[in-house]
């Protein structure tokens, strides 16, 4: 039989199968082959996808066939790359804290950024919009869609309102919370529960999905060499 790419890759998929699997009966030297595996050919292909796109096409390249001004510009962010990686250094470490300060900065600024402008608005446009019933002739409609609104708007500010007085619940400061808020903080916990149970189970359907196709794919490669 001629051996294939397609052979190889198929054989070498139905043995980290079985060593995936095989972790069923507990913590295995062929479980932990696979991991390793895993974590050592991810490291590999993410170091390569860094100095293929990143080193070597934004910084190397440019420098060689790039046009003065485009080296005078690459030549701020090589400045602090070899500012940064004087850290390893205990003595030069001082001339890499200005980088860092900066990377942490430029990171907060766009975490902050991001939940704005990913979460909070868009959440709170969303509460908003559910309201809107100026495109609903039905009365009937506009009333399922105002309580439709209403029970989105309860949700996210009473989970909002169990993070904030509810999550030291041993402190000092819960004691000042009255009953309606601590009714409201225990309303939003019930909704936070609904959530992570059904994420749960999105996920574990998710996985079930995977395991699935993973085991009809161990079937019809092992049914090829048969049929």
């Amino acid at each position: 039989m001629q051996i294939s790419i397609d052979l190889i890759a198929g054989l070498l998929s139905f043995l980290f199968t079985l060593m995936i699997l095989s972790y069923i009966i507990g913590d295995n030297p062929f479980f932990r082959l696979a991991v390793y595996a895993f974590v050592g050919i991810s490291a590999g292909y993410v170091a390569w996808i860094v100095l293929d796109l990143v080193l070597i096409d934004k910084l190397i390249r440019p420098l060689i066939q790039g046009s003065m001004a485009e080296r005078l510009l690459l030549a701020i962010p090589m400045l602090l790359a070899v500012m940064l990686f004087m850290k390893i250094s205990p003595r030069l470490e001082f001339a890499g804290r200005p980088v860092l300060a900066f990377l942490v900065g430029v990171g907060a600024a766009a975490a902050i950024y991001g939940a704005l402008m990913g979460t909070i608005f868009p959440q709170v446009q969303a509460s908003t919009n559910s309201f809107d019933t100026s495109g609903i002739a039905e009365t009937g409609l506009k009333v399922e869609a105002i309580g439709r609104g209403f029970f989105i708007l309860l949700g996210t500010i009473s989970t909002l309102a169990y993070f904030q007085f509810g999550i030291r619940a041993s402190s000092a400061t819960s004691g000042k919370r009255g009953m309606v808020m601590q009714a409201v903080a225990f309303l939003g916990l019930v909704f936070f529960a609904i959530t992570f149970g059904v994420l749960f189970a999105g996920v574990y359907s998710a996985a079930i999905t995977a395991l699935i196709d993973r085991v009809q794919s161990m079937v019809t490669f092992v049914a090829s060499f048969f049929f």
